[in-house]
């Protein structure tokens, strides 16, 4: 008997999903939890997997369909019939060794690995999976790719080619200046996240009253800090690294208890204001910008903050976040340091009514008891929804978290 494979099933906040990619066809075996197909919603990518072992008998979505919550996707025939992963490698390895292998060896991928293989032409049958289940994680392709031989040229011009004499040189015609490349010009369908993504932002400058105030604060102490007990902190809270979106975050939740306007949000004619602290932390993937959320940061230590960032980070970039983990959030935080931002405006992520932007941070001469001192500073912004916070409220939330990480003991003892 046919067993139904059927989409996930899509939170309120979720209206439906498109079919992504299918990994597998009509005839081909599976195995149990092998990837089957994926499936992109607004919010996150989901991916749908085998139930059992057996063969699929029929594909009833097909690629780019849009699809409802626990619609019918295939039909799986139950059986030993379905091969191992181990029995479709070498099967996957046949094609020439540029190409992108297909079969097991490709379902057993992430969405961010199986990119890599394809954009560098990988065998991925060669490529070692560390994964669950031997599923080859894009940590794997990239150590792959370091191990592997540098190709040589496919086409090389002939070293022997004698050089033109001057008077062939001057018989031959004169090539005009200027481009002669073919301009390529490509259009392709913006995807659902990101077409989400821009309604968003679209939404936050229409309908807020937006408006960002700046502030700079000294990097010093905290730096001196983490240089100072960060091989300590690793060894400690098991591997977890001692990073600078911990005491910011804590700084936040801090400064958010004393500014409750900033951890509020606007529903309606109300004002919902929020006994608890949600930080979203702003993670840069592929598909976009996500806001994965840390629930009750407030009752979270450095250590946990650190290492649930990290945990969110890894899962957002392998499209492994779900729908939960970027629901919700009454503040949020975002990095653009990390790239290279001097100094920005963050757009607000409604409901919201609040986000601090931080920035890189850059050595300038400050002016210290008279004396002109070398400093590493950091640009910090505010941006927040003028119809509930005023300006004062803004900026003294703004100093708060400057003066929460200028003396970073202020954080644990709560002043």
């Amino acid at each position: 008997m046919a067993i139904e494979i059927k989409a996930p099933s899509f939170p309120e906040s979720v209206a439906d999903g498109e079919i992504a990619a299918w990994h597998k066809q009509e005839g081909d075996a599976v195995v149990r939890d092998e990837l089957i197909v994926e499936i992109e919603t607004d919010k996150v990518v989901m991916e749908v997997v085998a139930p059992e072992d057996g063969v699929i008998s029929k594909i009833h979505a097909a690629a780019g369909e849009t699809i409802q919550s626990e619609q019918l996707l295939a039909s799986l025939e139950p059986g030993a019939a379905a091969a191992s992963p181990a029995a479709e490698a070498p099967a996957a390895a046949a094609p020439a060794q540029d190409g992108p292998a297909t079969g097991a060896a490709q379902g057993l991928m992430g969405p961010a690995a199986r990119q890599l293989v394809e954009e560098h032409k990988l065998d991925a049958a060669a490529i070692a999976g560390t994964g669950k289940g031997g599923r080859v994680t894009k940590e794997d392709v990239l150590a792959h790719m370091q191990k592997a031989p540098a190709k040589a040229p496919v086409e090389k011009a002939p070293s022997a080619a004698p050089a033109a004499s001057p008077a062939t040189a001057q018989a031959m015609p004169q090539v005009p200046a200027g481009p002669t490349a073919e301009r390529v010009e490509k259009r392709v369908p913006m995807t659902r996240m990101r077409a989400r993504i821009a309604e968003r932002l679209l939404e936050a400058t229409r309908g807020t009253a937006m408006l960002t105030t700046f502030n700079e604060v000294n990097m010093a102490p905290v730096m001196a800090l983490r240089e100072k007990y960060k091989d300590q902190f690793e060894k400690t809270h098991n591997g977890t690294r001692l990073g600078f979106m911990g005491f910011f975050v804590k700084a936040c939740c801090e400064a958010l208890k004393r500014f409750p306007e900033v951890n509020a949000s606007i529903d309606g004619n109300d004002v919902v204001y929020h006994g608890y602290q949600d930080i979203g932390v702003a993670v840069s993937t592929p598909g976009g910008l996500v806001v994965p959320v840390l629930r009750d940061a407030d009752f979270m230590s450095l250590a946990d903050v650190e290492a649930a960032i990290r945990d969110l980070g890894l899962r957002a970039r392998d499209n492994k976040l779900s729908i939960d983990d970027m629901t919700g959030g009454t503040f949020t935080v975002t990095n653009g340091g990390v790239f290279g931002s001097l100094l920005s405006t963050p757009i607000l992520n409604p409901p919201q009514t609040g986000i601090l932007g931080m920035h890189k941070i850059q050595e300038r001469p400050m002016a210290v008891n008279g004396q002109v001192v070398i400093q590493p500073m950091m640009y910090l912004a505010l941006s927040y929804d003028h119809r509930l916070i005023d300006g004062k409220t803004a900026v003294q939330f703004l100093v708060a978290v400057k003066d929460l990480i200028e003396d970073p003991a202020r954080i644990l003892l709560q002043l």
